[in-house]
């Protein structure tokens, strides 16, 4: 067993607050290595930003995300306000990680990585790993090696580099081409330095006149200071009239102004490239009569925000896509080598990773002077040390789903996402002993273990593997759901786990065989069955035997391409990581088992998604009863998400959003209002089960049963016919 010792990280709060903590050491991802970071570089534009962005008001942060309001505005329609109330609390106590671009050893590398040895000089990149911590955990293609000529510090930029060098190819310069640079902040330096090294002649523009050393020594022909200087003149007398052929915005701001200056610079079919996150309008007189170019520029290159690139490892062909994130850093690597960018003069001050906080002090009041800061880490030795066997570990019996005899001493939970900490833990804090905390974001694992009273925090499942006894809760991201199960089975674990339980009928195969073993239990999140409404619907559908018919009709929405769930690899499809919720529970509802579904999908199979997002289900039971799932991405917005319609025993009832219960039977009429869709009543039940006072509240058969269904539903639209199970 491993154990690694508790190492530093910054943490930032949506109050302001930046804290020094001590986090578990994070391993390395699927594919990716684990890195000992020596230096990391405080992007001073970008982070002056986040630091003004947690400082604001409530009212503010909404101005500035309006996005974030609609997702609220959805929960609380959805869920209630209440529910919404917590999630956005949640959110806002929770501590963000800052940095993106640093470098260091490598200490460790995935047995699914080929490219990086033990001891690698590397750059990292990655707003979502790169972080300013004394370890970091990094996927494959945001890392690159750094040749030995180019000292760590300087390769600590690669990041910057990159987001530089990308705005540069947008812009297509060609020798002694004019282009004018908005802003000279670190990047805009960077892309000024680059033009030049490129072939290109610049003119830097800033509204600071302490920028001007600084353009000059990155080899700007011309500075303007737009604050005392005419922009326009400067630029008509630079060339001879006609106008620059290009133009890069490197400037955060919410005024359209940098935008139109550099419009009015512009030749005709000259080229706009906007990098920083700038207000834009296009005034439509400048931009159409000059007939302007306008692009953007995407941070590091093409793969970024592609999570089948930065985290699958999934490369682009170099004949389709000469320059992704990866070649990018590489191409800024070679450039520190031959000498071409240097960064000695832009490099304002090197710290100690300890110092950090007068640096940013600085940028909250605006009275930072820095370009770029280079953060120095600790020569720590390995932190990595063998401890402990398996020798100590001691027997654990159970029976699957009958009430046990010895409870058990406590919870570890794998998975540290909003939804664990706002709709699980809640229900199990102070109830049972919680033991360690397990999550791939150090800061995240650190954060759940100080709220919920969490014994440890960790980044490594192995740990929770290797302690005897007890129970695990699994709420990670749904690929890792089934292996995960595996491997706490046969740790002698009693298990509750998100849905879906698995992705495939493989996976399914292979937990079968594992519970066989192992005389453990299995409890999969199927929360609708535990819903208030749920049970009293239920009660009085029992009253009567004999089968029943429901239609289920859920308006899913559309599903935003950037958002993990649209990545067939980690959600296995909405039919797989959602639908199932409703098969199972027509299973719930009826008690009976399901004998054949006939399915078809409402929406393409190819194209922009690769498994059906909106599909219609009929479910067949043994007792005669009839489930109907209508399951759709076309909808309107303000239309319950879920409404369920039942038929049967002299009962007609519906729930919406299972807040809301109406049963009409004989002539009366009876209307319920509930708070819950279940989540916190499954983990009360779950947890009388684990301290010994209930049998198991769901077990492992039945949602079986649920996946079988669903993997059938899939194969019914496969292969348009119905299916037996």
């Amino acid at each position: 067993m491993l154990i690694i010792c508790a190492l530093k990280q910054i943490a930032q709060y949506q109050d302001g607050r930046l804290e020094m903590q001590e986090v578990p050491c994070p391993v390395a991802p699927p594919g990716g290595v684990l890195v000992r970071t020596t230096h990391s570089v405080i992007s001073i534009g970008t982070e002056k930003m986040k630091v003004e962005q947690a400082k604001m008001n409530l009212l503010q942060k909404a101005k500035a995300r309006p996005d974030q309001v609609r997702k609220v505005l959805e929960t609380a329609r959805n869920l209630g306000w209440k529910s919404a109330y917590e999630k956005v609390r949640n959110r806002l106590s929770s501590p963000t990680p800052l940095g993106y671009s640093a470098a260091g050893i490598v200490e460790a590398v995935d047995e699914g990585n080929s490219r990086f040895s033990v001891g690698d000089r590397v750059a990292c990149g990655g707003a979502e790993c790169a972080f300013h911590a004394e370890y970091i955990a990094v996927p494959d293609l945001l890392v690159a090696k750094v040749p030995d000529e180019v000292p760590l510090w300087q390769a600590a930029y690669t990041t910057l580099i990159s987001i530089a060098l990308h705005s540069v190819r947008q812009t297509e310069p060609r020798l002694g081409d004019r282009v004018l640079v908005m802003g000279q902040g670190l990047v805009g330096l960077l892309v000024t330095g680059l033009l030049k090294a490129n072939g290109a002649r610049v003119m830097a523009v800033d509204l600071d006149e302490s920028r001007r050393s600084f353009s000059e020594s990155m080899g700007a022909e011309r500075v303007v200071i737009s604050s005392s200087q005419d922009l326009q003149n400067e630029v008509r007398e630079w060339t001879d009239g006609v106008g620059v052929d290009a133009t890069i915005v490197c400037v955060g701001t919410d005024s359209n102004a940098p935008i139109e200056q550099c419009a009015e610079a512009l030749r005709d079919r000259g080229r706009l490239v906007d990098v920083g996150i700038t207000k834009i309008e296009l005034p439509w007189r400048i931009f159409s009569s000059k007939e302007i170019d306008v692009r953007f520029s995407r941070s590091y290159g093409p793969g970024r925000y592609d999570p089948a690139y930065e985290w699958g490892g999934s490369d682009y062909p170099i004949g389709y896509v000469r320059w992704t994130e990866q070649r990018n850093f590489q191409a800024g690597l070679h450039l520190l080598k031959s000498g071409d960018l240097n960064l000695e003069g832009i490099t304002t001050r090197k710290i100690k990773f300890t110092e950090f906080e007068p640096v940013y002090k600085a940028l909250g009041d605006g009275t930072s002077g820095d370009i770029g800061v280079v953060m120095e880490y600790d020569k720590s030795d390995n932190l990595f040390n063998q401890f402990g066997s398996d020798d100590d570990k001691s027997e654990f019996k159970s029976e699957s789903t009958n009430r046990l005899i010895e409870p058990v001493d406590q919870i570890d939970v794998v998975g540290a996402g909003n939804f664990v900490r706002t709709m699980l833990l809640p229900a199990l804090k102070g109830k049972v002993p919680f033991g360690s905390i397990v999550n791939n974001t150090a800061l995240s694992a650190n954060h759940v273990r100080d709220k919920f009273g969490f014994a440890d925090a960790s980044s490594d499942f192995e740990v929770v593997l290797n302690k005897p006894g007890g129970a695990i809760l699994i709420g990670t991201r749904n690929h890792l759901h089934a292996p995960m199960v595996i491997s706490a089975l046969k740790s002698k674990r009693h298990v509750f786990v998100e849905k879906p339980l698995c992705l495939t009928p493989q996976e399914l195969a292979e937990i079968d065989e594992t519970i066989k073993t192992y005389s453990t239990s299995v409890q999969v999140g199927f929360n609708r069955r535990f819903a208030p409404a749920s049970v009293e619907l239920k009660r009085r559908l029992d009253r009567s035997p004999g089968p029943k018919s429901a239609s289920f009709r859920v308006f899913a929405g559309k599903l935003d391409p950037d958002h993990w769930f649209a990545n067939i690899n980690e959600s296995g499809g909405r039919v797989v990581g959602e639908s199932c919720h409703f098969l199972d529970y027509f299973c719930f509802l009826f008690g009976s088992k399901p004998v054949s579904v006939t399915a078809q999908t409402t929406w393409p199979t190819e194209g922009a998604i690769q498994v059906p997002d909106s599909i219609s289900a009929q479910v067949e039971f043994a007792d005669g009863s009839c489930g109907q799932l209508l399951y759709s991405a076309e909808g309107s917005v303000i239309y319950p998400k879920e409404r369920l319609t039942v038929y049967g025993a002299g009962i007609v009832a519906d729930i919406t959003n299972f807040q809301s219960l109406e049963v009409n039977e004989g002539r009366k009429k009876s209307n319920f209002k509930y708070g819950s869709k279940g989540h916190t009543e499954q983990m009360e039940a779950w947890l009388s089960f684990l301290l010994g006072k209930k049998d198991h509240p769901l077990p492992y058969s039945e949602a079986r049963q649920s996946m079988q269904l669903t993997f059938s539903v899939l194969q019914s639209i496969r292969e348009s016919r119905s299916v037996e199970l």
